[in-house]
């Protein structure tokens, strides 16, 4: 059933626990997510990237929602770190429940007028926006240490920022990356501490690909209550695709049993269905399980 992201992400933060937020690229990787969401009986959110909206266009947002709408589970379907006020717009008057209103390479007061004008607009379609302070670097920025401490959230700028913008969940930089790193910065649990004293809405943890199960689950002890994943499933689809091809051959047989398109899609739907369980599972346990 097609949920409130908000609603989800202030369950689960009442709960002690988190909501897993997976990023999908076709409707193959939606159903292995919902797969492993019912599998488990956990709600789950869909996230789209800008990218992905940009090639699939309204047909494929259009696609997700309705495959969350007919979920077992309770799913949300969200935008994923975009700062073109249009495309939040648009997505969200086609049933989109939330978006990231991704304001974090600009200036400080930038990131604040961004956010707060997607608010606004959010308010219209009965929406959420989450909003980022603290640039999140990827793996593609050549990601040092030193790069990643200059970036991190400051608490007291959190606080200030959450009143000033109204956003209703916070995405932190606390040492974690998008994508893999050679070598993962450790995660800042003090300063996650200190921005969760700072402020009253669910954070949010990026980059979750590639973090220990120990450090997700202190991150959710402190208050994170949404944790996206996206490096991790699809690399697990993309490397059940690359066996299929490799045990196959250049020239597939389609008369022929396993070598057919839907049964690579089959084979990538249960790699990734796999590693969204046990993101699913670890976001799952109470403290102290």
């Amino acid at each position: 059933m097609l949920a409130n992201t908000l609603e989800l992400v202030s369950e689960a933060r009442r709960r002690g626990v988190a909501v897993g937020a997976f990023n999908t690229y076709s409707i193959e990787l939606t159903q292995a997510i919902l797969q492993a969401a019912e599998q488990l009986r956990q709600p789950v959110i869909l996230q789209l990237g800008v990218a992905s909206v940009k090639t699939g266009r309204e047909p494929f947002v259009k696609a997700t929602l309705v495959a969350a709408q007919g979920a077992g589970v309770p799913a949300a379907v969200h935008l994923d770190h975009c700062a073109d006020l249009n495309m939040i717009e648009q997505c969200l008057s086609w049933g989109c429940s939330s978006a990231l209103a991704d304001g974090s390479h600009f200036s400080f007061a930038e990131n604040i007028s961004l956010t707060r004008r997607a608010v606004a607009l959010a308010s219209s379609h009965n929406a959420t926006i989450e909003a980022e302070l603290g640039y999140l670097a990827g793996t593609e920025d050549g990601v040092t240490v030193e790069a990643v401490r200059a970036s991190l959230t400051d608490p007291e700028q959190a606080r200030v920022f959450v009143t000033a913008t109204g956003a209703s969940m916070l995405a932190v930089a606390i040492g974690n990356v998008h994508g893999y790193t050679p070598n993962q910065p450790p995660l800042d649990l003090v300063r996650l501490s200190q921005i969760a004293s700072q402020v009253d809405v669910p954070l949010v943890l990026h980059g979750a690909s590639g973090l220990s199960k120990e450090n997700i689950q202190r991150a959710i002890a402190l208050g994170v209550a949404k944790i996206n994943v996206n490096t991790e499933v699809r690399t697990a689809f993309l490397a059940a695709i690359a066996a299929w091809g490799r045990r196959v051959g250049p020239t597939p047989d389609v008369r022929r049993k396993g070598q057919d398109w839907l049964d690579l899609m089959r084979e990538g739907i249960a790699a990734a269905q796999i590693v969204v369980v046990e993101h699913l599972q670890t976001l799952a346990m109470m403290p102290g399980e």
